[in-house]
C-alpha cells in the first residue's frame, strides 16, 4: 500500500473535436490496462445493447451524464483514476464542442500533459488549433498528438505523416515544447496499451508506455514558497487560550519551523514557531499540504493575505496584465467592474483595455477588434481595487491564475493567467 502511495502521479487531459474518440480512448486505456471492475464492464455491455451498439461502447465508461449517453457526446469534465505498476494517473475527459471550451480549460488547468486527438480522416481542424492554443497558454509541459481512427484510413502511413507535418507547423508557432506523435485506433486498441500489429511501420511506443515514462513538470516544492491564508484559527477556550494559527493550503514551496517569513501585503516580518496538521505538529510542510502555521509574533493577518519566505517575495501590483479565456455568453466590457478571485483573495477589478484577441484559425493577434465574446482568448489589462500578490503564470500556476466573476450574477465569466506586460503590448507564447 505504501508503495502505491509513493508512486508518481501524472495528471493528463484529453482534448479534440466532437467524435474524435476521446471517451473511447479513455475507456480503452482503462479496459486494456485492467483498471475497471467486472460489474462496471457488465453495466457498460448492458447499456451498449440498449443503445443498439454492435460492439461494447467503451466511451460509456466516462460519459456519465444521462444527456451525454443519449447524445453520444461529452458535456461535463469527467475525472477517472487508475494506476499501473509504474505510475498513478488522473484523467480529465473534456468535451469537444466549442460551447464547452470552458470545460477544456478546467480540465487542462491542473494537467501535466494533454492528449489531443485528431481524426485521421479530417486532419487538423479549428478545434485542434483551439485546444493546442489552450495547452500552450496553460504551459502544459507535454502534448501528445494521437492521430485516431487509423482503422478508417486503412492504417495508411502517409496519412499519419501528413497530419504530423501539419501539426508541427502549429507546434512551432505556439512554441509547444515537448510534442509526441502516435497513430492509434482507440476503438480496436491499436497502439493504446499494446503495440499495433497493423501499423508495423510505426517504430514508437504505445500510448500507455509514453504516459508511464514522460517526465513530470518541475516539483512545486522547489518553487518559491507561497502560503495564501484561508482562515485564522482562534479557539478562545481554556484548553487553547492563547492559540492563534493561520490555516491554508501551501500553493508552492516548503515551510520549516524557524523560517523567517514576510506577511503580504503589509510587509510585516516574523518567524514560524510551529506548523500543525490534523492535531499533530510538523517540523516541515510543503505543497500541497493543508496546514496551520503559528508565528512568533501576534501579527494582524486575515483571509487573502499571503505568508512567504523572507527574500522570496512575489510581485505586488494593482495593474495586472491577463491572458483570459472568456467563458460567458455576455461579452467582456471595457470599463466594467468584475470580482477577481486570486488564491484566497477577492478584489474588484476594472477592465482598462483589450490589447488583442486571438484568431484561432490563423493563430494571429487581432488588434483592431476589442469585442471579447464567449470562448474568445484575449490579452487584457485590469486595474484592481487593491494590489494582488502574484507570480507570472509561467512560474507558478496557482499564484499566477485567477477567475473573473460577474458582480451582479456571480457567474464565473473568465479564466485568467497573469503574464508580463511587454512594452509593445504583445504577448508571445
Amino acid at each position: 500500500m505504501n508503495g502505491y502511495l509513493d508512486m508518481e502521479l501524472l495528471r493528463f487531459t484529453t482534448a479534440g473535436s466532437v467524435d474524435d474518440g476521446k471517451s473511447t480512448l479513455i475507456g480503452r486505456l482503462l479496459y486494456d490496462s485492467k483498471s475497471i471492475f467486472e460489474d462496471q464492464m457488465e453495466a457498460v455491455r448492458a447499456a451498449s445493447e440498449r443503445m443498439g451498439n454492435e460492439e461494447v461502447n467503451l466511451a460509456l465508461l466516462t460519459d456519465g451524464l444521462r444527456a451525454e449517453r443519449e447524445q453520444g457526446i461529452t458535456i461535463d469534465v469527467a475525472y477517472r483514476y487508475f494506476a499501473t505498476p509504474k505510475r498513478k494517473f488522473i484523467i480529465a475527459d473534456t468535451p469537444g464542442h466549442i460551447e464547452y471550451t470552458r470545460n477544456m480549460v478546467t480540465g487542462a488547468s491542473t494537467a501535466d500533459a494533454a492528449i489531443i486527438l485528431v481524426d485521421a480522416r479530417n486532419g487538423i481542424i479549428e478545434q485542434t488549433k483551439r485546444h493546442s492554443y489552450i495547452a500552450s497558454l496553460l504551459q502544459l509541459p507535454h502534448v501528445i498528438v494521437a492521430i485516431n481512427k487509423m482503422d478508417l484510413v486503412d492504417f495508411a502511413e502517409d496519412v499519419y505523416n501528413r497530419i504530423r507535418e501539419d501539426y508541427r507547423l502549429i507546434a512551432t508557432k505556439l512554441n509547444l515544447k515537448n510534442v509526441h506523435y502516435l497513430p492509434i485506433s482507440a476503438l480496436h486498441g491499436d497502439n493504446v496499451v499494446d503495440p499495433s500489429q497493423r501499423m508495423s511501420w510505426y517504430r514508437g511506443q504505445p500510448l500507455l508506455h509514453l504516459l508511464e515514462t514522460i517526465p513530470l513538470r518541475e516539483d512545486p516544492d522547489h518553487q518559491p514558497a507561497r502560503f495564501p491564508v484561508q482562515y485564522v484559527i482562534r479557539p478562545q477556550n481554556d484548553q487553547f487560550h492563547d492559540y492563534r494559527a493561520y490555516a491554508g493550503r501551501i500553493a508552492s514551496g516548503t515551510y520549516q519551523v524557524g523560517n523567517a517569513v514576510t506577511i503580504l501585503p503589509s510587509g510585516t516580518e516574523s518567524t514560524i514557531m510551529a506548523i500543525d496538521e490534523a492535531g499533530k505538529s510538523l517540523t516541515e510542510a510543503s505543497c500541497p499540504q493543508s496546514v496551520a502555521i503559528r508565528l512568533n509574533d501576534n501579527v494582524d493577518i486575515s483571509r487573502g493575505d499571503m505568508i512567504v519566505k523572507r527574500g522570496e517575495l512575489p510581485k505586488v501590483n494593482a495593474h495586472i496584465s491577463l491572458l483570459v479565456c472568456w467563458l460567458n455568453h455576455r461579452p467582456l466590457s471595457i470599463g466594467a467592474k468584475y470580482i477577481l478571485r486570486h488564491t484566497t483573495d477577492e478584489v474588484f477589478g476594472i477592465v482598462k483595455d483589450v490589447y488583442f484577441k486571438v484568431n484561432i484559425n490563423t493563430l494571429e493577434n487581432i488588434l483592431d477588434d476589442k469585442t471579447v465574446k464567449m470562448n474568445d482568448i484575449a490579452h487584457i489589462a485590469i486595474k484592481t481595487s487593491k494590489p494582488l500578490k502574484y507570480d507570472f503564470y509561467e512560474n507558478n500556476r496557482i499564484a499566477g491564475s485567477l477567475v473573473l466573476i460577474d458582480e451582479s450574477t456571480f457567474e464565473t465569466v473568465g479564466a485568467g493567467m497573469i503574464v508580463e506586460q511587454l512594452e509593445d503590448q504583445t504577448y508571445i507564447i
